[in-house]
């Protein structure tokens, strides 16, 4: 997988899966755009310690107009997007019974109306150039229902879920692909939150016996925005040590 002269944007990558996402990116050639609303000096550091092509934008994704500016940033410095991966999102503890509206409000916010934000912003130049390549980070729990969050994180991630496929369908005439990937069991700050039973009890759970990696995230991604992968859009690779096989 090469991508060279390519400009990717990758949403939430001032850690975890993003990370990793942008550094895979960037290692393979991508001029790397590091979108976050926190602090973005760790993964930097990283992509010149190796000296890779990437610069940072704090942005706060729940913010239209603020996306908006940051494209034609990125477009007046770079000239092009031709790589968008939606991975920034929040999740929210509790059931039902215990979620307060604020809070799934806020994780729609987020992971929906943010993933809308950038694709929309994004996708007029794709258009124009003909070409481009949309990843969009959902969960298994769009495709169970919630095991360890409340209802509002499988609710959301299920919305991209169906984003993914109807932009899929709009796009694909003007060599544009647009899909998604779901883990679980990944090795991130959000399962670190898990107790030692509860990991046992997920490790067991899985046919590989073992968590996964934001690398081998990381590594679904490269390949769907690869020309490799010009003939998938609207599909949804499960990353999840094989949990669920659908």
């Amino acid at each position: 997988m090469q991508f060279h002269g390519k400009t990717a944007i990758v949403t939430g990558a001032a850690r975890g899966i993003g990370r990793e996402i942008a550094l895979m990116l960037a290692e393979h050639g991508a001029y790397v755009v590091v979108v976050d609303i926190g602090d973005t000096s760790e993964i930097i550091g990283k992509l010149q310690a190796k000296k890779l092509q990437g610069m940072a934008l704090r942005v706060d994704i729940t913010d239209y107009l603020a996306v908006e500016v940051a494209v034609r940033e990125i477009l007046d410095r770079r000239g092009s997007i031709d790589i968008l991966v939606n991975n920034a999102s929040i999740v929210a503890r509790g059931t039902i019974l215990t979620m307060s509206v604020e809070q799934w409000n806020r994780v729609m916010e987020v992971n929906v109306n943010g993933t809308y934000y950038w694709c929309k912003a994004t996708i007029p130049s794709m258009i124009s150039q003909k070409s481009g390549r949309i990843v969009n980070i959902t969960s298994i729990a769009a495709k169970t229902g919630d095991l360890t969050a409340a209802p509002a994180y499988g609710t959301s991630k299920g919305a991209v879920t169906t984003l993914t496929r109807s932009l899929a369908r709009q796009l694909a005439h003007y060599g544009i692909t647009v899909n998604a990937v779901a883990p679980h069991a990944i090795e991130t700050d959000m399962s670190a939150e898990w107790s030692e039973e509860k990991r046992s009890g997920v490790v067991e759970s899985l046919p590989v016996k073992r968590m996964g990696t934001p690398r081998e995230v990381a590594a679904a991604v490269c390949y769907l925005v690869s020309k490799d992968a010009a003939f998938v859009t609207g599909e949804t690779l499960n990353v999840n040590g094989g949990y669920l096989m659908d």
